[in-house]
């Protein structure tokens, strides 16, 4: 509100938006909806095992530690994060 506008205008009109496709489109498909559970969970958890294996097979090489495997595990969840938040945008 530091410029000025009132934020109710656009929120009304993107509900009114909504209720107009879901009056058109109908609720989606309880499939649909298991298989974009399914797909985020698969996108969260490969980039995060593959982070955690990478970085314990360099822990290994380094000599003992886990440097290379808490940083990449952080890594990998951060990807997770984001490819499954892309995910839900692209499904809007």
């Amino acid at each position: 509100m530091t410029d000025g506008q009132d934020p109710l205008p656009g929120s009304v009109r993107r509900r009114r938006e909504r209720r107009e496709r879901w009056m058109r489109e109908g609720e989606r498909p309880l499939g649909r909806n298991l298989a974009l559970i399914g797909a985020l969970g698969w996108l969260v958890i490969v980039p995060t095992l593959a982070g955690l294996f990478t970085g314990r097979w360099l822990d290994e090489r380094a000599g003992g530690g886990i440097f290379w495997t808490a940083a990449l595990l952080f890594l990998g969840v951060v990807l997770g994060g984001w490819l499954a938040w892309s995910r839900i945008e692209q499904e809007r």
